[in-house]
């Protein structure tokens, strides 16, 4: 017997080395990760079943409470569980033609498994949540989407008289007068054992009567007892009479008790709906005897009058002062915050600190009262109605990916369309890409990973989403960079929030000249390739570290791709193309992947452009990239050189480098032909 550890991660007992037959295999016993080839069902011929657990706590890998179902007699639906029994989300049905559950198209099974060929895992985590993450160059998982998508909807997860935040910085706190448990656990984010009161109850006749404290704007997930009262006062004396009761409401003549330890509260900020008041019950000695008044007289009666106007003052000026520093939010959609307009001109002072524009408006910086750090972008041109503005926001908000930028919120008052967004530290891709006196050179290793997060990014909103998102203005100035440089696609979705009709977003919506694919400028319906066709264009700028366009002192136009083009073909040396910053520093497998991917999407017909998915896995090193065309555009523009120069390879004199171009046009005017499957491999 020899035990074996396979690539796929697979410990197994083998009867002899070398042997097919398999004695025992770890596969069978998924403890809270799942690995490819591993199974997760239920074998009705055994009448066992894999599931997913979770661990204890951050530090104890022993059974905890949260665990992943396959359902049975269901059409592969799988749920999480809390404690083996009450479950509280759900995969959805499994769609055996569109390959993707109902409830989380993001958890595709090629998805789970292949993740772009990165290293990635999909695991039941002690949050209750599941998670796929993947693992960053920044030696750090970094997770790409969770479900469900807000921790507080996990059941039971900050245990009994606690209050789960989302807004906090500290998920689950004690309710008032309630202490923490077990605070060894709790430091090891296991919040199931909650917290405990400060001091017992009296449910005795002969003793002081238990009150109560108020708890305002509250989510309760646990359905209460209902009885018949005809006001707070009779409430209040029926949870008094029952030594069980914990809490209780009154609203609309309805009495509603809570028997027990209290669980799944959930705290909403001011504003924010739906939210509910109750009363959680405490001992005596916990409230002060609101009936017993201060013995303290005031003994001269003249100058009352002066201490009410002092005390006016003073509550105006602290009026005004919470006026403009509590934000009124409304939590819609899951996780997505209803800003309200004067809030967001607090928070950016009056949108005094600009941070960039484009075509559908400008973007300022903010902080809120939490000191966090926001980005809000005031849209101009959006004609939609509220309703649909809205419906639209709430879909974005929806996605989340590591490469894409958070949408946290937006502002829909009247004419006013914010969008508020994650602040990005170290700001646009073409800053630094420019060259500014003090961005940060970014060296070829950062450029690429900045590259291929992109592509991730733009692969995820094509083809990961429930529906294709496609962007329709990437360039450098929509990739913002967070504090270790990890890119972000910002502005994604901005079509759809113009208009789900492709004729409509022609219309309304340009994008960027130097970046528009052939087919958009001619006016026929675009789809992601024209995403393709910007990507490819932005990837020539990471390799020459300037724009594709820039106009010279004798006023001829150079263009980039068109040279980098013909020197790809020709097999000339790239390291001449690459930004001379880099001084030739840079992988030269990488640039020649990365110089014909760009070629690739930038080919006049998109169904000779390869997907975003296939980029990303052409960037991986996972396939191998042809060599690619010179696209009829680009040979155009090499047959017109009365006023079109390219950039030198290095002293050498334009007419050299013109030279060199009509030589490879003229080698390249009957490529051969390939198919759109061939192009993209």
């Amino acid at each position: 017997m020899v035990a074996v550890l396979e690539d796929d991660g697979n410990f197994a007992l083998k009867a002899a080395p070398n042997s097919s037959v398999t004695l025992w295999q770890s596969f069978d016993y998924p403890t809270h990760t799942w690995l490819p080839s591993a199974k997760l069902g239920i074998d009705k011929r055994k009448n066992t079943s894999q599931t997913l657990t979770s661990w204890k706590n951050a530090e104890d890998p022993s059974t905890g409470l949260f665990s992943l179902h396959l359902q049975p007699f269901s059409d592969g639906e799988y749920y999480i569980r809390w404690n083996g029994s009450n479950h509280y989300w759900t995969g959805g049905k499994w769609d055996n033609q569109t390959k993707i559950f109902s409830g989380v198209p993001e958890m595709r099974a090629n998805y789970i498994y292949d993740s772009f060929n990165t290293i990635s895992r999909f695991v039941m985590d002690l949050s209750g949540q599941i998670k796929q993450e993947s693992w960053l160059p920044s030696q750090a998982w970094t997770m790409f989407w969770s479900k469900p998508s807000q921790q507080c909807e996990v059941y039971r997860l900050c245990g009994p008289f606690s209050v789960c935040s989302e807004q906090s910085e500290v998920l689950c706190s004690c309710l008032p007068r309630f202490s923490i448990s077990s605070p060894m656990d709790w430091n090891r984010s296991d919040w199931s054992g909650g917290c405990k009161r400060n001091s017992n109850l009296n449910c005795a006749a002969d003793v002081e009567k238990d009150r109560f404290w108020p708890m305002s704007n509250m989510k309760l997930h646990d359905d209460p007892q209902s009885l018949v009262a005809g006001s707070d006062q009779e409430c209040r004396t029926a949870c008094l009479s029952n030594c069980s009761c914990t809490a209780y409401a009154f609203k609309d003549n309805n009495c509603s008790i809570w028997i027990g330890d209290l669980f799944n509260v959930e705290w909403l900020k001011q504003g924010t709906t739906p939210g509910r008041s109750f009363y959680v019950r405490l001992a005596a000695s916990e409230i002060k005897d609101p009936s017993k008044k201060s013995n303290v007289i005031a003994t001269v009666t003249g100058s009352v009058g002066a201490a009410v106007v002092i005390l006016a003052i003073v509550l105006f000026a602290v009026w005004r002062w919470r006026r403009g520093a509590t934000v009124t939010t409304k939590i819609v959609e899951g996780s997505l915050i209803a800003f309200a307009y004067r809030d967001l001109q607090v928070a950016t002072k009056n949108f005094s600190e600009k941070l960039g524009g484009g075509g559908f408006g400008s973007v300022f910086k903010g902080t809120l009262p939490d000191s966090s750090h926001i980005a809000v972008k005031k849209l101009e041109s959006i004609s939609q109605g509220e309703k649909q503005f809205r419906m639209e926001v709430s879909t974005i908000g929806t996605i989340q990916h590591v490469n894409l930028v958070r949408l946290r919120g937006f502002c829909s008052e009247g004419d006013k369309r914010l969008l508020v967004y994650d602040f990005m530290p170290n700001g646009s891709l073409d800053y630094h890409l420019s060259h500014r006196k003090d961005s940060k050179t970014l060296d070829w290793k950062m450029r690429y990973q900045i590259a291929l997060g992109t592509a991730r990014g733009l692969a995820y909103l094509h083809e990961k989403c429930r529906d294709c998102i496609i962007h329709c203005d990437i360039k450098p100035e929509n990739i913002l960079l967070d504090a270790e440089f990890c890119p972000k696609v910002a502005d994604f979705g901005l079509a759809k929030l113009v208009g789900r009709d492709f004729s409509r977003v022609l219309t309304t919506m340009r994008g960027t000249r130097g970046y528009l694919a052939p087919e958009w400028i001619s006016g026929v319906a675009i789809t992601a390739k024209a995403d393709v066709y910007s990507y490819g264009m932005m990837l020539f700028e990471f390799v020459s570290g300037r724009r594709n366009s820039e106009l010279s002192e004798n006023g001829a136009i150079k263009f980039f791709p068109t040279w980098a083009a013909s020197k790809i073909a020709e097999g000339g040396d790239l390291l001449d193309l690459l930004d001379p910053n880099l001084e030739t520093n840079a992988h030269t497998e990488e640039l020649t992947r990365i110089c014909r991917v760009a070629c690739w999407c930038v080919q006049d017909e998109e169904t000779h452009r390869p997907s975003m998915g296939k980029v990303v896995q052409i960037l991986e090193g996972v396939l191998d990239v042809n060599l690619p065309r010179i696209p009829r555009t680009l040979q155009l523009l090499l047959g017109n050189q009365e006023h079109i120069v390219f950039f030198t390879e290095s002293s050498s004199s334009n007419q050299n480098s013109q030279t060199k171009s009509n030589t490879s046009t003229a080698s390249l005017q009957n490529p051969n032909s390939s198919s759109s499957t061939k192009s993209e491999s």
